[in-house]
């Protein structure tokens, strides 16, 4: 069927055809992916018909569609920017889902929320939270040790709690900030992490460099997340809106701007190593 959808579109990459693939199917089971029948049973007449008219509904013109980052909302939705649909997650929240970060196999991924609770989900496994401490400041972000056995927390201070094998390297949580934190990513061997605040400021930790940051530009809408090359030599920034600012080796993959439902946000960035995995 992967063949049969290249025929039809050629200019598809690896990762879009899986997307029109993945969408196009028929849903067994529970509503929606599933851990038990995956995306569903493929159909090989929607999934032809699917690739030829894509989003736009223009024959060939295929969406450009995020291979490295997916987008989380307010609305708990992970979303691959130019995909044909957006996976729902519907977890009990007590508090807003804030960030979360993929496990290295690309087959789970942990969501975090602001009172520091956990939610797991693949292979991903649970390492503790910061669910039942006072926290100072609310937690805005996670990331995953190389190992997916640990992962640290950002508080909206910089302070860092670590859980598993991941290990301390810095906080700002001794800093006085212009902005607050809303995020951070890890570096590909763990050694180290970035920081990033409301305006786009970058603080590294580590073995975490500098590639750059929108801390000097004005923004339309603040940042809210951000996302780390697999090579670690350049990262995304995401802002509230949906739009995405690259550095380094990040190459730009889309965007949600205008294309969020009323009332939702974005509120973080999920780097894909599905990609990496396969």
């Amino acid at each position: 069927v992967a063949a049969l959808v290249r025929a039809a579109v050629p200019g598809l990459t690896a990762g879009q055809v899986r997307e029109v693939l993945g969408a196009t199917s028929i849903d067994l089971g529970a509503v929606g992916r599933d851990d038990e029948f995956g995306e569903g049973l493929v159909d090989p007449t929607a999934a032809v018909l699917g690739a030829i008219a894509g989003p736009d509904s223009e024959w060939g013109n295929a969406p450009l569609i995020a291979e490295d980052y997916q987008l989380l909302t307010s609305f708990g939705r992970v979303i691959r920017p130019g995909a044909l649909n957006a996976a729902k997650v519907q977890p009990t929240l007590n508090e807003q889902v804030v960030g979360g970060t993929p496990t290295p196999t690309g087959f789970g991924h942990w969501l975090v929320a602001g009172d520091g609770g956990i939610f797991a989900y693949g292979d991903a496994g649970y390492y503790g939270s910061a669910g039942d401490i006072a926290l100072a400041q609310p937690i805005v972000g996670m990331a995953a040790t190389p190992t997916g056995e640990g992962y640290w927390m950002v508080g909206q201070d910089g302070g860092i709690f670590s859980y598993g094998d991941a290990t301390y390297h810095g906080s700002t949580g001794n800093i006085a900030l212009n902005q607050p934190i809303v995020g951070m990513a890890s570096t590909p061997t763990g050694n180290g992490y970035w920081l990033v605040a409301r305006d786009g400021g970058i603080f590294t930790f580590g073995d975490a460099t500098y590639h750059g940051s929108t801390g000097n530009i004005a923004l339309n809408q603040p940042i809210v997340g951000m996302a780390a090359s697999p090579t670690g030599y350049g990262y995304w920034l995401a802002a509230e809106d949906g739009g995405i600012f690259t550095f380094g080796d990040a190459t730009w993959g889309g965007s949600l701007a205008g294309q969020l439902d009323p009332g939702e946000t974005v509120v973080g960035m999920i780097h894909d190593e599905l990609e990496d995995a396969a």
